[in-house]
Formats: C-alpha cells, structure tokens, sequence
C-alpha cells in the first residue's frame, strides 16, 4: 500500500524558498552607502591626490555650476 506525500507547505513560486543571505551581503552595501553619503555631506574629507590641475579646474567649475 503506498503511503501519501505531505505537500509543501510553501511552494517556489509563491516565494517560499527560503534562501537566507549571508551578514556581509547587507553589510558591504550599507558601508558602501554610508561612505558615499559622508563624502557627499562633507566634501572637504575627501582629499585627492596631486594629480592634473586640469582635472582639479574642472571638478572645481563642476561644483561651482552645481551650487548655484
């Protein structure tokens, strides 16, 4: 006699998989933004490097058309 199956109680497709991230996949993001929101509230933190001072004249005419 063939014993009956009990159905899943969630099946895939109502998304009742139940896969479960790992803490650094919502940590790495969270930092990333917290990083970026800092940097764009304090602009003054973020110090480049001595590079071209043609990149620097135009970041600096970039922000100057962006406070205005």
């Amino acid at each position: 006699m063939p014993t009956r199956t009990h159905p899943r109680p969630h099946s895939a497709t109502t998304g009742g998989a139940g896969t479960r991230l790992p803490w650094w996949a919502l940590a790495v993001p969270a930092l990333a933004f917290i990083a970026l929101l800092t940097l764009i509230t304090n602009p003054s933190a973020a110090r480049a490097a001595s590079g071209d001072p043609a990149l620097a004249r135009l970041l600096e005419h970039a922000q100057q058309l962006l406070t205005r």
